[in-house]
């Protein structure tokens, strides 16, 4: 790795060559065998690394030099074999030992290798198989992990129990849902988790789809119905799916058990965008074989939006998409946490040694390991046992008032362990699009190569339209649906207007046909089949239209054309019929259609035309996929750098006429190819890109995705705060920069420098230093140039990038966005907060040290899955700068105060032992100690939790303040030091005082004392106190009344006629007085001479 890479002059080729020679002799001489397979391997990984020895600061210059001046050592040093007895007495018995035990753990740990299956419709006994059972399991623990468990604290255990019973309810709900299973002898009633591969199973509208099923028959007569994803890919928008056309054929449901027909699936796998399979029934003549795709699946956790559904169980349980995409929820730790548990292993040091000290000073007299263990009994109350329970509880209460805040609202915590991480964040990695923007897109530009068309001139548009169709509408021929060719006998001014009248034309009937959207009637939901309503004139201008699709870009293209003139208003699996402004409706055939994937990044379909039978192919897509597919141009790459700049998103738009005999002949090899077992995808693309050549370019369309509220005062914010914001999104890069400019997340006086496009080490190499030499710019950089960066140079790369003060990486997947999130943790130690609103963002908010979650039109998933949810960008401003303030700094202040309550009481043991010639005798007993720690001290103690030192408006108008917490200062070494002196004075000082004040019977020590330190304890929290609530002065009064109330209760402890006296008072006056008045002084001096920054501002 290149964290590994040494910086050291490289060896002269004379010496390499000698040492491959010697590398080669040695290979040659072991034979065939495993010494000849291991060559290979080292030869490989000796040439791959010729560059490893290379330092990274190099000139250009040295790229030139033959490759030969650049060797490496080998890497791996091989000696000779040691063998027989020999072997086995040097070393040879560990290494059986570790083979036997290594192989043990391989059986018991191997996971069940995946297969593809054969699926026999309604014949689960047939499957040669066992697969899983079609239960959920979303339960971290079973009985043996949860085990171990019962050692912690109960508080701990009480609420992990209460989370994982809730857990386990919401299970048993879901596996307990009843679904209709079709059987030979009729419907039957089975719960969820008796689902089995091979069932077929009936699933109404509204209904979740239990298991991942091939669609088999719908009640919707087209043959086709809608799902809803949002709880599997986070997208809001409806999908829609496609029966096997073998059995949507069949005359009745129970016509499906009297053919003998099978499914191929392929083995389950991760991605819920692809699936490969066959259907065949073998009874017909000759056998019926049906390609099956993504679109004949229905997956589960997806909801039937229309009709009734019938479909064939193929994989179950944690074989489907869903729980294959469900990572493991981990436990996150808070840093606070963290920085706790040192200190407690340094209080447990700190017991062990006291305890040893106080035996040696006995001189080891007796048993001295009985002392021992007393004395480590006695000062057991160094570790603060309630701690983790104070610091839960004051969890709960941050996620309380944070969820309470008005001005916030709709945020909820999901996670009440880490309130604290909120208040030491360095780096804040956002998505884009619904994060920073509002994925509401709006048709903005569209551009014919000569001719440009923005908001204002849409008028322009509409009016060509309306032209063109009217002509061709009140031509008695209509042959031809282009205006073009009806004005040739014209004047040469008309020519231009005929010109592009007609690429108007052509380009928006381009894009009203190429898409994937569907008109849905909301009115007429009862319904079956939108195209039943849609065939009258009144219908079409139905005001409850909605359009759905899998992009909100393809509804704002199909809503723009309806804008200018042409609406679609029916379509369905054949066909899609569209609306001209003059009423006329034009209906054309759906003859293939080609999904937008992430890697082809463009979409097809091919439309025959039924007035005219004319056949063309349009396809759009992202100008880096659509370059090399259109006819040769000068102008794309331009306008399209232009509309990026301006923060649109841009698509090209194509077509190419195709004749009867060219469709026919692609067809044949496209049917034959979708058959194919082996490497169908890439059949399939090789057999489409056969079309895609010499495709005419008709427009280039921007779209804008308008900025979130608040974006850019936030944004300030939070780089005010010395937060470093790194934007990791999907989108092109052109587009990616220009909206990290506009929301300011770059400042306009920052320099940008853009990492060109590397594809190999030298060129990263190369790129790399040229962006050491930049000082103070933003980087932007893409997912396949980071790709290559991470493979060699990772250390450096996110070294250099970690000192910028903004980062934008685009095209970026989503397992690319959660490694870089994992990198930045991994390299700087610092904490980390990711924030998205999408199903892609889920993995980079469970891999953050503190994930957000924004309720988007993307869906619930990343916000169900994140830690905090907020419902707009601009609310993490306030979560950040107000509660994650309060949230660190409550909790160290509180996290030190119990540390300081235990330790206060040790000293006084540790003295009044040491009075005592070191005898192990407790100083109190029984009830004063149990009260001690709960309702004498714990009310104002907890009472911290609503301390502050700055008010919340100080907060956010100087977020300069939020710089301090990310050092950590509240909680550090340093200040459990302080702490730890005070525990120590004012221990000795109360045990001491009272043991000089104290008269004949031992009895008025202890009450004294014990009263000397309850009084301290309350006057120590009021000392550590800020800012003062009235809760706070409530607790301080309630355990004073409750201390002077049950010394009446005390007599076993205390003499009641001894401390109702006036010496009684002075005496604990005085000592108090000593113990707490010199901190107060210290405290006002502190306060006067060295002020913190926040107080400057109070004042």
């Amino acid at each position: 790795m290149a964290d590994q890479i040494p910086l050291y002059p490289v060896r002269s080729a004379a010496a390499a060559a000698a040492a491959s020679q010697r590398r080669a002799a040695y290979y040659s001489a072991a034979g065939p065998g495993p010494g000849a397979d291991r060559r290979g391997r080292y030869q490989l990984e000796d040439e791959s690394a010729h560059l490893d020895e290379m330092p990274l600061m190099m000139s250009e210059e040295g790229f030139e030099n033959d490759e030969s001046d650049y060797h490496t050592l080998p890497r791996a040093r091989l000696t000779r074999r040691k063998r027989g007895l020999e072997w086995f007495v040097c070393g040879g018995w560990k290494f059986l030992c570790t083979s036997c035990c290594d192989w043990l753990i391989n059986v018991c740990q191997r996971k069940k290798e995946l297969k593809a299956r054969t699926v026999w419709l309604g014949c689960p006994e047939k499957c040669e198989e066992k697969h899983p059972r079609n239960s959920i399991k979303n339960q971290k623990y079973n009985v043996f992990t949860f085990i171990p468990g019962g050692f912690v604290l109960a508080v701990t255990i009480a609420r992990e129990a209460i989370d994982e019973f809730r857990r386990f309810q919401r299970d048993k709900e879901m596996n307990s849902q009843l679904y209709s299973k079709l059987t030979v002898r009729g419907k039957v009633q089975v719960k969820s988790s008796d689902i089995q591969v091979g069932d077929l199973i009936i699933v109404e509208k509204n209904q979740r789809i239990p298991s991942d099923m091939v669609f088999l028959r719908t009640s919707e007569k087209a043959g086709s119905c809608f799902i809803r994803t949002d709880q599997l890919d986070g997208e809001t928008d409806w999908k829609l799916k496609v029966a096997v056309s073998c059995t949507q054929r069949l005359p009745a449901l129970g016509d499906l058990f009297s053919i003998s027909a099978y499914v191929y699936a392929q083995k389950p796998q991760l991605d819920i965008h692809s699936f490969e399979g066959t259907f065949t029934r073998e009874d017909s003549d000759p056998p019926i074989h049906e390609s099956l795709s993504i679109e004949n699946t229905l997956w589960a956790s997806t909801i039937v939006a229309s009709g009734t559904v019938i479909g064939v169980v193929i994989y179950t349980g944690k074989e489907t998409r869903s729980v294959m995409n469900t990572s493991n929820p981990k436990n996150k730790v808070g840093l606070l946490d963290l920085e706790l548990n040192q200190l407690t292993k340094a209080l447990f040091l700190a017991l062990v040694v006291l305890s040893v000290v106080m035996v040696t000073l006995q001189g080891f007299a007796g048993p001295w390991y009985r002392n021992l263990f007393r004395f480590l009994l006695l000062f057991s109350y160094i570790i603060p046992i309630s701690l983790r329970v104070n610091l839960d509880m004051g969890k709960a209460a941050y996620g309380w008032m944070i969820m309470k805040d008005e001005n916030i609202p709709g945020t909820v915590v999901r996670t009440s362990t880490i309130p604290e991480e909120l208040g030491r964040l360095v780096y804040l990695l956002t998505d884009k699009t619904g994060t920073l923007t509002q994925n509401e897109m709006v048709f903005k530009r569209l551009h014919l190569g000569t001719v440009s068309y923005g908001t204002d001139t849409m008028d322009e548009i509409q009016s060509h339209v309306f032209n063109s169709y009217l002509q061709v509408h009140s031509q008695a021929s209509g042959h031809n649906p282009s205006s073009a060719p009806l004005r040739r006998s014209q004047s040469s001014t008309p020519k231009v207007k005929k010109s592009v009248s007609s690429r108007i034309h052509e380009a928006v009937k381009a894009i009203a046909l190429c898409h994937n959207v569907t008109p849905v009637y909301e009115a007429r939901a009862g319904v079956t089949g939108e195209t039943e309503f849609a065939e009258a004139d009144q219908d079409f201008s139905d005001e409850n239209r909605t359009y759905q699709a899998s992009s909100p870009d393809e509804v704002a293209l199909v809503r723009w054309t309806e804008s200018v003139g042409l609406t679609l208003v029916s379509r369905d699996l054949a066909s899609m019929q569209l609306k001209t402004p003059s009423g006329q409706v034009l209906t054309y055939c759906i003859l293939q259609m080609f999904p937008f994937t992430s890697e082809s990044k463009r979409m097809g379909i091919i439309v025959r035309d039924e007035s005219t039978a004319e056949i063309t192919f349009y396809m759009k897509g992202a100008d880096v996929a659509m370059s090399t597919i259109v006819q040769y141009n000068d102008w794309l790459e331009e306008e399209c750098g232009n509309m990026a700049r301006e923060g649109l998103r841009t698509l090209v738009v194509a077509k190419r006429t195709l004749t009867e005999e060219q469709y026919q002949d692609f067809e044949s090899r496209y049917s034959q190819a979708k058959l194919s077992i082996h490497d169908r995808t890439l059949k399939v693309a090789a057999v489409v890109e056969s079309l895609e050549r010499e495709m005419e370019l008709l427009c280039l369309t921007g779209v804008e995705d308008q900025l979130q509220a608040d974006v850019r005062p936030t944004l300030e914010m939070l780089r005010n705060a010395g937060i470093k914001i790194w934007m990791l999104t999907g989108d092109k890069l052109e587009t990616a920069t220009c909206i990290a400019k506009s929301s300011h997340l770059v400042s306009r006086t920052q320099d940008i420098h853009i990492f060109r496009p590397v594809t190999n080490r030298g060129e990263a190499h190369l790129e790399l230093n040229a962006f050491r030499r930049k000082h103070d710019c933003a980087l932007v950089i893409s997912g396949d140039s980071l790709e290559v960066c991470l493979r060699y140079y990772e250390h450096e790369l996110v070294e250099l990038a970690c000192q910028c003060p903004a980062v934008v990486c685009c095209r970026c997947s989503p397992t690319q966005k959660a490694h870089i999130v994992t990198l930045l943790r991994q390299h700087t130690r610092k904490r980390t907060c990711a924030i998205g609103d999408g199903g892609n963002d889920v993995s980079m908010i469970q891999a953050a040290d503190c994930g957000i979650g924004i309720e988007g039109k993307e869906g619930k998933q990343a916000s169900l899955a994140a830690d905090f949810s907020i419902t707009q960008f601009r609310h993490i401003g306030r979560l950040l700068m107000v509660h994650g303030r309060n949230s660190y700094k409550r909790s160290a202040a509180l996290g030190q105060f119990v540390m300081h309550r235990g330790l206060i009481i040790s000293t006084m043991q540790a003295v009044f032992s040491s009075v005592f010639y070191f005898a192990s005798v407790p100083l109190y007993q029984g009830f004063l100690m149990v009260g001690y720690a709960t309702i004498y001290t714990m009310f104002p103690v907890f009472s911290l939790v609503l301390d502050q030192d700055v008010k919340p408006e100080m907060a956010i108008l100087y977020p300069e303040l939020y710089k301090d917490l990310t050092k950590g200062r509240s909680l550090s070494f340093k200040t459990f030091l302080i702490w730890v002196l005070i525990s120590i004075y004012q221990g000795g000082i109360l045990m001491y005082g009272a043991l000089v004040l104290f008269e004949a019977e031992f009895v008025h020590v202890v009450a004294i004392s014990f009263t000397a330190l309850i009084l301290t304890e309350l006057l120590m929290v009021a000392l550590t106190i800020r800012t003062w609530h009235w809760l706070m002065v409530v607790a301080e009064f309630l355990s004073l009344g409750c201390y002077v109330a049950s010394l009446a209760f005390l007599n076993e402890y205390f003499d009641v006629a001894f401390i109702t006296t006036v010496t009684f008072l002075w005496k604990v006056s005085a000592i108090t007085v000593v113990s707490c008045l010199p901190l107060y002084v210290l405290k006002y001096l502190k306060r006067k001479l060295s002020p913190p920054s926040y107080s400057k501002l109070s004042s």
